[in-house]
């Protein structure tokens, strides 16, 4: 399988798609995991999306069909990883597409600091869609688990008034989801560990 920055402009390589989660932003949220990361921070609890060789492969057009099938009963719409950054021009485009078709909101986690997005091609272009950025890379030492904020070095940058602190001090730090298929998944920013 090509890596992210091989894949033609109009799809994505994702590690997993929920359509529904109360641990990954404000309300009810669509959370997309896109696969591959070159970040590789120590104690990650996404190991599994680093990998550049694994992952789904689907186009733009797909996954914002399936997402905004399921817009009316969602506030938002969560990018994580594995490194949404690294594969940032069909995201851009991803986005763009919510953003023009439906009114939910945009949360990205990246691991790459503020500073650091301007300079990723496409990086300004992903900003111009979000409503938060979580930013920076997860630094063990400094766990904190709360507030969607891994590590207390990350930063937190609400783009529009859609939201405030607060509105983070009420997500769930984790959730437990049993998918029709019996398999368990255990998401948010502190997550259960069996």
């Amino acid at each position: 399988m090509p890596g992210p920055s091989r894949m033609p402009l109009d799809t994505l390589i994702i590690h997993r798609y929920l359509p529904a989660s109360l641990a990954n932003g404000p309300g009810r949220r669509a959370v997309v995991w896109v696969q591959g990361c070159t970040l590789a921070c120590p104690g990650c609890f996404n190991p599994d999306t680093h990998s550049n060789t694994q992952g789904t492969i689907i186009s733009v057009d797909a996954l914002s069909e399936e997402i905004l099938t399921h817009a009316d009963q969602l506030e938002g719409l969560t990018i994580s990883g594995g490194e949404p950054l690294q594969q940032a021009t069909s995201l851009a485009r991803l986005l763009q597409k919510i953003r023009e078709l439906s009114s939910l909101s945009i949360l990205l986690f990246t691991g790459y600091t503020w500073e650091q997005i301007p300079n990723i091609p496409a990086g300004a272009e992903v900003l111009k869609y979000c409503d938060v950025v979580l930013a920076g890379r997860y630094k063990q030492s400094l766990r904190l688990a709360s507030e969607l904020l891994g590590s207390s070095n990350k930063t937190c940058h609400f783009l529009t008034s859609r939201y405030s602190p607060v509105d983070l001090q009420s997500v769930p730090e984790a959730e437990v989801i049993i998918e029709p298929s019996g398999e368990i998944l255990l998401s948010g920013i502190n997550p259960i560990l069996w």
